[in-house]
C-alpha cells in the first residue's frame, strides 16, 4: 500500500528534506530503538566515516536481509540524479557498522558491480519492496548497492 506512495513526484521531492529530520527525533524519542522507516520495511542507521571529512556520519536506509550476517543497501536517494553521500563514505572507507532494531554491528561494505551479482541483488530488493528499482530507471544512474558483512 505505501510502495506506490513512494514512487510519486511528490514523496521524491518531500522524502529527502522531511524523513531525515523526523528519523532522528525518533531516534531521540526511543533512544534509538525505534526507527520510523523501521516501521515499513527493514530499516537500518548506517554508521560511516566521511570521505573527505574524516568525520562520523549516520544515515537512516532501508536494506534487504541477505542471509545470516549479511544485508544490501542501495543508494537510490530517492531517485535524485547525484549518488547520495554515504556511497561515497563506504567507497572511501568500507569498514562501517549499522545499527539495528538498537544493535550495533561492525560490517565491511562492498560494491556490487558484476552484471549476475547486481540482478540478484535487485531480485531480492524488489521482492521486499516492489517496484523499487524504478529509482534506478528514473534517476538516470547506476544505483549504487552495496553488500554488507558483519565483521567479528
Amino acid at each position: 500500500m505505501v510502495a506506490p506512495l513512494t514512487r510519486t513526484r511528490a514523496f521524491r521531492a518531500i522524502g529527502p528534506v522531511a524523513l531525515p529530520p523526523a528519523e532522528r527525533v525518533m531516534a531521540v524519542l526511543t533512544r534509538g530503538r525505534v526507527q520510523l522507516s523501521g516501521l515499513l520495511v527493514p530499516s537500518l542507521v548506517l554508521h560511516s566515516t566521511g570521505a573527505r571529512s574524516g568525520e562520523p556520519r549516520d544515515t537512516y536506509l532501508m536494506y534487504t536481509p541477505d542471509g545470516p550476517g549479511r544485508a544490501i543497501i542501495a543508494g537510490t536517494s530517492f531517485a535524485q540524479e547525484k549518488h547520495p553521500a554515504w556511497t561515497y563514505n563506504l567507497l572511501a572507507h568500507p569498514d562501517a557498522a549499522i545499527t539495528v532494531r538498537g544493535r550495533r554491528i561492525a560490517v565491511r561494505a562492498r560494491l556490487i558491480t558484476a552484471a549476475d551479482e547486481r540482478e540478484a541483488a535487485w531480485a531480492r530488493i524488489e521482492a521486499q519492496w516492489p517496484g523499487y528499482r524504478a529509482y534506478e530507471r528514473d534517476s538516470g544512474r547506476v544505483v549504487r548497492l552495496f553488500r554488507l558483512t558483519h565483521q567479528a
